[in-house]
């Protein structure tokens, strides 16, 4: 059966309580979602132009007034992917949202898996521990894609994951920790699966 009218017809959603039809939420302050959009997809390259791919996102993220932390190509269950782990600021102006996603995209549509956390009433505590640690020359850095960007969400060495066990209740940890745990267990409809994929040139 499809969950919520997606491809996706199986994920472990243990700890989640579902609070509408293709959302849940967990007691950490997580929020899971899957989304399906029966259009081209809008990522700026196909899979396997990696770099370009990458750049691209980089750009738009920015573009958006968020900073991509990382972007990955992979699999969900055994289709090709792109996650991408994204960092938004909070509307009211304190803190930020770390989201990350997978996008599984086929030639006329995709379906995504995302997860999201906010930080709450502390914030900077990651970046400042990080910061003391490493020295302000070699914290903030050029975009690993795209060295001349420069965003409203500077890129620096405190997102990377190496510190995620140092900071194990951040948003940012848990997001990723929510990814690795449920990316396996996803399973997706055998005709999505066959669908062209993207990139791909249509029939003449």
């Amino acid at each position: 059966m499809m969950i919520s009218m997606t491809p996706i017809t199986g994920l472990d959603l243990t700890g989640f309580t579902e609070r509408e039809p293709g959302l849940w939420t967990d007691e950490r302050g997580l929020v899971l979602s899957v989304h399906f959009f029966p259009l081209v997809p809008d990522l700026p390259a196909p899979l396997e132009e990696p770099d370009r791919l990458r750049a691209g996102l980089a750009h738009g993220v920015a573009g958006a007034g968020a900073g991509l932390i990382d972007a990955e190509l992979g699999t969900v269950d055994g289709v090709p992917a792109v996650r991408q782990v994204v960092k938004v600021p909070r509307p009211n102006g304190r803190g930020q949202v770390f989201l990350g996603s997978w996008t599984v995209p086929k030639a006329h549509c995709s379906t995504v898996l995302k997860v999201q956390a906010a930080e709450g009433a502390t914030t900077g505590h990651r970046e400042a521990t990080v910061m003391a640690q490493v020295g302000p020359d070699a914290y903030f850095r050029p975009h690993p894609y795209a060295p001349g960007l420069r965003g409203a969400l500077p890129y620096h060495v405190g997102d990377h994951e190496q510190w995620d066990p140092h900071f194990p209740d951040h948003p940012l940890t848990l997001v990723r920790a929510a990814l690795h745990r449920i990316t396996p267990t996803v399973t997706l409809d055998e005709r999505f699966k066959t669908f062209p994929p993207f990139g791909a040139q249509p029939a003449r």
